[in-house]
């Protein structure tokens, strides 16, 4: 499954399961790394909150941000924009 069929699955799940406008929550993992985690922090606004826990061993960083999204496609752009940090993993 490519990442537009991805996107349509879970814009199409968001659909049926969320009444709008709602907080979601994202979950990343992205190395440790202070750029890179300032950069993920900087793609949402400053009403969201965002929590950090580092790996047993350090080398990764677990972000978890929760943020009132108006629609499923603010949902789906947002992980786009995020599509470009190197490392970055979206759960």
């Amino acid at each position: 499954m490519n990442k537009d069929e991805q996107f349509e699955k879970l814009r199409e799940q968001l659909k049926k399961e969320k009444d709008w406008p709602t907080i979601y929550m994202f979950k990343f993992i992205i190395p440790a790394d202070n750029r890179k985690i300032a950069l993920v922090s900087s793609k949402f606004s400053d009403e969201a909150i965002i929590t950090q826990k580092e790996s047993t061993s350090g080398k990764y960083i677990s972000i978890t941000i929760k943020e009132v999204m108006l629609d499923a496609d603010s949902i789906i752009n947002k992980y786009k924009e995020m599509e470009g940090i190197e490392g970055l993993m979206a759960l």
